[in-house]
């Protein structure tokens, strides 16, 4: 479960580290794996002057940027049909860009199987594992 003011850590390649939820993209006080939210870059890498041209959509996110995000893990247990539970260690999520594609090129960490059938496909074939 995450709301407004929750900490995740961004597994892309875009240059974010960890972001703040400020705003749910559902009318509910809450999302879960899969929920598209509104976040506020909280720390970043930093930004070298000899960054080469190819990756420039990668390495151009400074603290304070607000994007939009797909939620790919949460502490808070997912129930899944056939009756079992699963549960991360953290909270975490992929910066979107405004064609909601992943902003980054890699994706580095597991991601939940429910992305699947939410229509995540392209964080889905991202990852290099899903759980």
């Amino acid at each position: 479960m995450i709301q407004m003011k929750s900490r995740l850590n961004v597994i892309d390649n875009s240059g974010a580290i960890v972001a703040e939820c400020i705003k749910v993209l559902k009318n509910a006080r809450w999302a879960s794996v899969g929920d598209e939210i509104v976040i506020a870059v909280k720390k970043a890498r930093p930004i070298s002057d000899n960054v080469s041209t190819s990756s420039l959509s990668a390495a151009k996110l400074r603290k304070g940027d607000v994007r939009r995000a797909v939620i790919v893990r949460t502490k808070k247990e997912i129930r899944r049909p056939d009756g079992s539970y699963v549960r991360f260690d953290d909270n975490a999520c992929v910066l979107l860009n405004n064609q909601q594609q992943p902003l980054g090129t890699r994706v580095l960490g597991l991601v939940s199987a429910e992305l699947r059938f939410k229509n995540w496909v392209k964080v889905v074939s991202l990852a290099p594992r899903v759980i």
